[in-house]
């Protein structure tokens, strides 16, 4: 797709025609089935002062780090509750790099989930001991395709999300990346960039949600992003990308509540939080989160009559990539060595 095309529909050309396709793209490519997977929030400590996020270094909130126990616990809860992948997440910190890999292997010698991380950026040799460890899977998004705007908004360097991005990939991980539209400064031309890199990379994975303002953070006054906008980019990324699993993001359903119309715009994913509630309630990346104070059996249940009433079925399966990419059999030995 040209990119005055991408261009066209992100403006609203034609937001039928748009969906539609998104609809019929995701039916041919993926069929369907909508996957859960369970996320714990096991610590809102985090190193970055991300201007957007609520849960910055200058943040003035109550902190959390959960202990190993408590996330093995939570990963089999989630297991028992019929999910086939866990996303352990975390603010960007350096107290989890070595527990991290006692929790992966627990996690992955009492269940048979399938392990997905979302930790920041790491080095080379953690990202290794990671998939050694039994990590499946790894979520990264790289937020902005803008370079300047990255740096304005994080302080740090797009190039070296990139770089690890790289990294995961040729370890033999499945990728996740995605961004957030309608950041302050963030221009309808960054957007086409962004799903440019999607299909370019061709990511398994890509999370997808719009800006949401939170209060003592120094974009608390900006106005938040628009929903059916994000809704565009993520039809116009299922339309590129063909297969790969895009989640209609907590961050999404917050702004549109739980509706139908992100399964038809090409989401295939849903996240359930099976974190406790005393440490669900401190993880406030943004203000007004769905299901903090919902019991996850009963969101479970809720959530699947929404998928079934959209014309699809609710998977517990793993939901392995679908891109026939073959992984680096070189990464995989230089691994075990």
């Amino acid at each position: 797709m040209h990119p005055e095309e991408i261009k066209y529909y992100l403006l609203g050309g034609n937001d039928e025609e748009l969906f539609r396709e998104a609809d019929k793209i995701r039916k041919r490519y993926i069929g369907k089935k909508v996957y859960l997977r369970a996320i714990i929030e096991f610590s809102n400590i985090c190193k970055n002062n991300c201007m957007y996020c609520g849960i910055r270094r200058e943040a003035k909130i109550k902190r959390y780090a959960m202990n190993g126990r408590e996330i093995v616990r939570c990963a089999q809860y989630a297991e028992d509750l019929g999910y086939g992948t866990v996303v352990l997440q975390s603010g960007e910190n350096n107290i989890y790099d070595k527990k991290i890999i006692d929790i992966i292997k627990e996690i992955k010698e009492t269940t048979k989930l399938a392990v997905v991380l979302s930790i920041g950026e790491k080095n080379f040799k953690l990202y290794r001991e990671f998939k050694v460890a039994g990590a499946d899977r790894y979520l990264l998004k790289h937020e902005t395709s803008n370079p300047n705007l990255f740096y304005k908004l994080t302080g740090r360097k797009l190039e070296k999300r990139f770089e690890c991005l790289k990294i995961l990939m040729n370890l033999g991980y499945e990728v996740g990346s995605g961004n957030i539209v309608g950041l302050p400064w963030q221009s309808i031309d960054d957007l086409v960039k962004d799903i440019q890199i999607f299909a370019e990379w061709d990511f398994d994975m890509l999370g997808i949600g719009p800006f949401i303002p939170c209060s003592g953070t120094p974009l608390e006054n900006f106005p938040p992003g628009d929903a059916k906008l994000t809704l565009r980019v993520i039809a116009l990324s299922r339309i590129l990308t063909k297969n790969a699993h895009i989640p209609a993001t907590t961050a999404l359903r917050t702004v549109l509540g739980e509706n139908k119309i992100i399964f038809r715009c090409g989401a295939n994913v849903v996240m359930g939080n099976v974190t406790p509630e005393k440490y669900r309630r401190l993880y406030r990346i943004y203000p007004g989160k769905i299901c903090i104070f919902q019991d996850p059996e009963n969101w479970l249940n809720e959530i699947k009559d929404l998928i079934r009433e959209s014309g699809l079925k609710p998977s517990g399966e793993k939901g392995e990539s679908l891109k026939k990419r073959k992984k680096n059999k070189e990464s995989k030995v230089k691994m075990a060595e």
